[in-house]
């Protein structure tokens, strides 16, 4: 039989269990939340030059591009982290100015004219992705490419090695059309990466040779508005964020 005392104190303490801020539902599972939808807690800007171009509008991270003046203009996670599931949704607001873009082949390589030169159709366009372990060339690709988003630039140009070339070019395009969200889950263990886009494998089990250990994440500035020129460079970060989370593994 409990005392009164006893009593008492269960009391408080189912009181105080009541009172306490209850779990966020992004950390269940081992998943972490990387934005609030109310302010860039967690992010930070490497230089002033950015200052203006990452804002939080409804809910979501809204990029306004500007190319002037130069500098780097990505939004840059405060966290570093190693291996991980990533969980991201983002849209292309609208295509702006003139890209000349190549046609990219299954195989990672580009189609070749008569005079061995890269295939070109100018189109307009709009770019952006996320560095992946804090490095650049480990940068997803968010594009209006036809060979679509996911693919993975900086390993795949210039590449050397068929299979690493392959092995970060898309396997299909899965975006969807300008102005919707689409959604990535991208897994990165070791030098390994798989990246789903809206629900279908584009790159599976891709190798990422060298790439660092750790490191933060990135939305990219890629391009925008030439107040000089008053003209949009053709691979403007015309793009929005929104529930990001992560899992560390």
């Amino acid at each position: 039989m409990k005392t009164p005392y006893a009593t008492l104190l269960s009391l408080i303490a189912l009181l105080m269990l009541g009172c306490s801020p209850t779990k966020d539902a992004s950390h269940d599972d081992g998943w972490t939340s990387l934005f609030n939808g109310k302010e860039l807690t967690g992010w930070e800007l490497k230089e002033d030059v950015a200052e203006g171009i990452w804002t939080v509008v409804d809910g979501v991270i809204d990029c306004q591009p500007k190319l002037n003046p130069r500098g780097e203009k990505g939004l840059w996670s405060t966290g570093s982290y190693k291996d991980f599931e990533l969980h991201v949704e983002w849209r292309l607001k609208e295509l702006k100015g003139t890209y000349d873009v190549p046609v990219v082949l299954p195989d990672g390589s580009y189609q070749l004219d008569a005079d061995g030169k890269p295939v070109v159709n100018p189109q307009p366009g709009a770019d952006s992705g996320i560095y992946l372990r804090g490095t650049s060339k480990a940068q997803l690709n968010i594009w209006a490419w036809p060979i679509g988003s996911g693919e993975v630039y900086g390993y795949r140009h210039n590449q050397k090695d068929p299979v690493v070339r392959a092995g970060v070019t898309p396997k299909v395009n899965a975006d969807k059309p300008i102005g919707e969200w689409n959604t990535f889950h991208i897994t990165m263990t070791g030098d390994r990466l798989t990246v789903d886009l809206n629900g279908q494998r584009v790159l599976d089990d891709a190798q990422l040779p060298d790439i660092p250990e750790e490191g933060p994440l990135a939305l990219q500035h890629h391009g925008g508005y030439d107040e000089e020129k008053s003209e949009w460079n053709g691979a403007s970060a015309l793009v929005q964020f929104r529930n990001i989370k992560i899992k560390e593994l």
